[in-house]
Formats: C-alpha cells, sequence, structure tokens
C-alpha cells in the first residue's frame, strides 16, 4: 500500500514539475504590463506595491554558478510624467555608476533608454544590461545580470542576452 502511494505522489509531482516548466506568463501594474519568461527562469522574488518587482534567477549549469547569480529583474513604478520618467532614468543610472568597478560599454544599444555597463559584485565581474519604457504612467525598467565570464561558456551567454532581448521585445510592445 505504502509503495503505491509513493508512486501516486510521484507521478503527482512529476506532472506538477512539468506544468512548472512552461513558460511564465507575468502581468504587473494591474495588468497593464505583461511579458512571458524563458521556461528555465525560476521566480526568486516578488515585491508587490509601487514599485512592484519581479525577479528572475536564470540557471547557470556551470560549476561557476555556485558562486554566481545570473538574473532578470522587472520593475514598475507608477510615475506622472515624462519629465518624472526621465528623473527616474536618471537616479537609476546614476546608482549604477555608485557601484564598484563600474565601467561603460562601448556597445552602441541604438535606444537612449538603454544602458550596458560592467560592475563588480562580490569580487565578481558581471555585465548589465538595463532598458526603460514610460507607458501608461508607469516607468518600467528591465535589468538584466550576468557574470561576464562563466564557465557555461559563451553559448550560455548569448542564451541569457537572447532571452533578455525577448523580454525587452515583449515589453516593447
Amino acid at each position: 500500500m505504502n509503495f503505491w502511494r509513493y508512486m501516486m505522489v510521484t507521478v503527482v509531482l512529476a506532472v506538477a514539475g512539468i506544468a512548472v516548466a512552461q513558460a511564465d506568463e507575468v502581468t504587473m501594474a494591474s495588468g497593464s504590463v505583461r511579458f512571458s519568461t524563458p521556461s528555465n527562469w525560476v521566480g526568486i522574488m516578488q515585491v508587490d506595491g509601487d514599485p512592484e518587482v519581479r525577479v528572475f534567477q536564470v540557471p547557470d549549469p556551470s560549476p561557476s554558478a555556485k558562486d554566481t547569480l545570473a538574473r532578470v529583474t522587472v520593475t514598475v513604478k507608477q510615475i506622472a510624467n515624462l519629465q518624472d520618467f526621465n528623473d527616474y532614468v536618471s537616479n537609476a543610472v546614476n546608482k549604477a555608476k555608485d557601484l564598484k568597478n563600474y565601467q561603460p560599454s562601448s556597445s552602441a544599444t541604438g535606444d537612449q533608454n538603454s544602458f550596458v555597463y560592467t560592475a563588480t559584485e562580490s569580487g565578481t565581474p558581471y555585465t548589465y544590461l538595463e532598458r526603460y519604457w514610460f507607458r501608461n504612467g508607469h516607468a518600467i525598467q528591465l535589468r538584466c545580470v550576468r557574470p561576464t565570464s562563466s564557465q557555461a561558456g559563451a553559448g550560455w551567454a548569448a542564451a541569457f542576452d537572447k532571452g533578455c532581448s525577448a523580454l525587452a521585445g515583449s515589453l516593447n510592445i
């Protein structure tokens, strides 16, 4: 009897795991901000209110991942007008410049509200990509942060960047 109960619980958990592995549909700001995350991203933090924040860990399959955290954050804050949005972006950029070993990237983003830079966290160099939008009375910030180098290699970094770009594309709608 215990064997069958164990098997049933195992099957239920396996089916639930498959359901969890699907792409996550996320809504924020009472439904005015919507996006999907890749199926392997793991939600690690959610803050409701103003600002509203969702943080996702992007798994790094390499041994170096035990000392680093690749993550993507979406923050939505109520903003009254374009001037307040510009102030919000300026404040965020100034905070970034205060990070240890901050270096702006020479990579052109093609957008005045997109910023690429590197900085150090706990002795590890990270690459940051931040993008901002003003829509429907909300400032939206997308912040993608990954170790500048990972033992997972360039393919993993490219997949991370592709996932970040796909999320940015869905937020830009």
